[in-house]
C-alpha cells in the first residue's frame, strides 16, 4: 500500500466538515443577588455566558434550569444578557427544565427561543411572593429595646422587630402587582402566539407539570438537552458544558470578614439556607 492508499483511509471528512456545537449552560439554584452558596445571579454567571456564545462553530447556546425563582431583578438581567447576546450573535438559545422552572426560574427559560422540559417538570408560578419573619414577641421576652430612627413615614417598611402596620401591607401590595404586572407582560412578549393571553389563570401563580405547560402555551415540547439537539442538528452534535464562576469556599469568604466572622458567618449562611429551603419546599423538593 502506498502513501496515497494510506491518505485515503484517514477520516479527513472530520477535518473538512468538523461538528457543529451547542454551548450548555447550567442554571441549578436560587434566584439571588446575595451571594450565598449556590446562589444564581448575573455576577455568577456573566462570564460564562458570554464564554457561551464566543464558542467556535456555534449552531445554538442551550441552558438547562433548575430553580424556584428568587430575585425577580436577577432573573431579568440573565435574561438580557443572554437576549443581547442570542441577538448579536444569530444564535437560537434551547432552554430545558429539569425539576423546576418556576418564578423566577421561568423568567430565566424565557430567554430561549423554545423551552422543553419533562413531563413531569414543575412550570410556572407566574406570580410574586413576599415572605419573612416577626421577631416582636421575641425581643420583648429577652428584654431587647428596638431602637429605629427614620427620616420619611416608609422607610421601616415591614420591618421584622416591629408591629406589621396596615399601610405597610398595602404598600408592599402596590410594590407586588407592579412587579406581577411586569411579569405578565414579560410572558406575553415571549410567548406570543403561544399562550392565550386574555386566560388569567395563566398569570395566577399556580405550578404546571410539563404536560400541563406544553398543551397551554408554556413550554415548547417535552424532551431532554441531548435528545431535542440530536434531533435538530444531527448525530454528531458537540454538547459543551460551560462552567460558571465558583463561588470561594465558606472559610474564605469567612476569614476576610474579620475575628468575629465564624459566629456572624454561620448565622447568616444559616438564614440562607433556609430562605432558599423555603422556595424548593414549595415544590416538594
Amino acid at each position: 500500500m502506498d502513501i496515497a492508499d494510506c491518505l485515503k483511509l484517514l477520516p479527513f471528512e472530520r477535518f473538512r466538515d468538523p461538528p457543529p456545537v451547542v454551548s450548555v449552560l447550567r442554571f441549578d439554584g436560587v434566584i439571588a443577588s446575595r451571594q450565598w452558596r449556590g446562589a444564581l445571579s448575573l455576577a455568577s454567571h456573566a462570564a460564562a455566558i458570554d464564554r457561551a456564545f464566543a464558542s467556535r462553530r456555534l449552531a445554538a447556546v442551550a441552558i438547562l434550569v433548575n430553580s424556584p425563582g428568587g430575585s425577580p431583578v436577577q432573573s431579568a438581567l440573565l435574561f438580557r444578557r443572554i437576549r443581547q447576546l442570542a441577538d448579536e450573535k444569530r444564535v437560537p438559545v434551547f432552554a430545558f427544565a429539569e425539576d423546576v422552572a418556576a418564578s423566577g426560574g421561568y423568567w430565566l427559560a424565557l430567554a430561549a427561543d423554545e423551552i422543553y422540559a419533562e413531563e413531569t417538570s414543575l412550570i410556572g408560578s407566574i406570580g410574586v411572593i413576599s415572605s419573612g419573619f416577626g421577631f416582636v414577641r421575641l425581643i420583648d421576652r429577652v428584654g431587647i429595646d428596638r431602637r429605629l430612627h427614620t427620616a420619611g413615614e416608609n422607610k421601616s417598611l415591614l420591618d421584622p422587630f416591629l408591629p406589621e402596620r396596615e399601610s405597610d401591607l398595602e404598600r408592599l401590595g402596590i410594590l407586588q402587582h407592579d412587579i406581577h404586572a411586569a411579569f405578565k407582560e414579560h410572558v406575553m412578549r415571549r410567548r406570543v402566539g403561544k399562550i392565550a393571553t386574555a386566560d388569567d389563570t395563566l398569570f395566577n401563580g399556580d405550578v404546571m407539570t410539563g404536560r400541563m405547560a406544553l398543551s397551554r402555551g408554556l413550554i415548547d415540547g417535552i424532551g431532554d438537552l441531548r435528545g431535542v439537539m440530536r434531533t435538530r442538528f444531527g448525530e454528531r452534535i458537540k454538547l459543551v458544558p460551560i462552567a460558571s464562576e465558583r463561588r470561594r469556599r465558606w472559610f474564605a469568604r469567612h476569614r476576610e470578614r474579620g475575628i468575629e466572622a465564624p459566629a456572624i458567618g454561620f448565622v447568616a449562611d444559616l438564614a440562607d439556607w433556609l430562605e432558599a429551603r423555603v422556595l424548593w419546599a414549595r415544590f416538594g423538593l
